[in-house]
């Protein structure tokens, strides 16, 4: 986990000090250019690099010993807690792994293109959401299907 972390760190540093610290993409510039896709890069480095911290300060906590509260109500409220933090750290790997694959589409030119229709996501959607794979439109289209799936 330690190695992970710092070498998260270190492809960070290394983004950082290629772009303008000041700098935010706008839609007056051509789409997904080289500055574009160094911010989104470290906007996502900057958010796995956090995760890896959040479950490691997690692991260490759980490392510090068992949860030894007297009180039974006590004792099952700090279990509620410690397992809600580890669905969290669960769901936490697994937005990892999209974080991987979005920096690996900015890798091979595929970031920021819906892979459905091939349409430009659009800045704002990236900015909320850097890991988004398609268009809002297209993303709609897909909820809708897998819920009347669902519904069958």
């Amino acid at each position: 986990m330690a190695s992970a972390a710092a070498e998260v760190s270190e492809k960070l540093e290394e983004v950082r000090r290629g772009l303008d610290p000041d700098y935010a993409p706008t839609s007056d510039e051509p789409y997904m250019n080289e500055r574009q896709q160094a911010y989104f890069r470290m906007l996502l480095l900057e958010w796995k690099r956090s995760i890896h911290q959040a479950a490691s300060t997690t692991l260490q906590s759980l490392q510090d010993g068992p949860i030894r509260e007297p009180d039974l109500n006590d004792r099952a409220s700090s279990e509620t807690d410690w397992g809600i933090e580890l669905r969290t750290r669960d769901r936490q790997r697994k937005l990892i792994a999209k974080i991987d694959s979005a920096l690996r589409r900015i890798d091979e030119g595929e970031y920021g293109y819906c892979e459905v229709t091939g349409d430009p996501i659009g800045l704002g959607r990236l900015i909320a959401r850097p890991v988004a794979t398609m268009t809002v439109e297209a993303q709609e289209a897909h909820e809708r299907k897998e819920k009347i799936s669902r519904d069958d």
